[in-house]
């Protein structure tokens, strides 16, 4: 299989069942936000970090995937003539949310209590975290604006919001672990 299809050289590409859309589409900007997630993740996953965080990420990673594969799904094509869904795999669930939240809760117990706001950076693995949670915040708003056009699973809606928490209790624990200082936002005083 060839990886260039030239079906895309006028601008268009197709969502699963078919239907073809702009490249700019909202649906298309949602599912490749969740993309660029993704990557970053990848760059976090790859720093010298826990292992049990890194198969942590590696199970987030696979459900992202599952995420886009629901967002480039329109709901007319969610289920095929027979009657099955067209996606045959695990969907994003309440299962999923409660890992992130079991793992965010893990890490929290381990942490100071936040006194301040905390810039990114300290260290290259921490500044991924925030950049990954920047870009899942970015995920989060697209896919809000794709609910408002037409309705998606509200399962993407709370896991974006769940993951980009655990970015950001991440980028704490990667702090501590890593023995680097976070650093506080300390605003001047006129």
């Amino acid at each position: 299989m060839k990886i260039y299809t030239k079906t895309g050289d006028a601008g268009t590409t197709a969502l699963f069942g078919g239907t073809r859309v702009k490249k700019y589409n909202l649906r298309i900007d949602s599912y490749g936000t969740v993309d660029e997630l993704n990557a970053y993740i990848g760059l976090i996953k790859d720093q010298e970090i826990d292992s049990e965080i890194k198969t942590s990420l590696f199970k987030i990673q696979n459900e992202l995937f599952t995420l886009g594969a629901m967002l480039a799904t329109p709901p007319e094509k969610e289920t095929l003539k027979s009657g099955k869904e067209r996606l045959n795999i695990p969907k994003i669930n309440e299962n999923s949310i409660s890992f992130l939240e079991k793992e965010i809760d893990k890490m929290d117990a381990e942490l100071p209590q936040m006194t301040h706001f905390i810039l990114p950076g300290g260290h290259q693995a921490v500044s991924f975290c925030h950049v990954a949670r920047c870009v899942c915040r970015r995920a989060e708003r697209l896919s809000v604006e794709l609910n408002d056009q037409e309705t998606i699973n509200n399962e993407i809606l709370k896991y974006l919001n769940r993951l980009s928490d655990y970015l950001f209790v991440l980028a704490r624990k990667l702090s501590k672990d890593l023995q680097v200082e976070e650093l506080k936002w300390i605003p001047e005083k006129n």
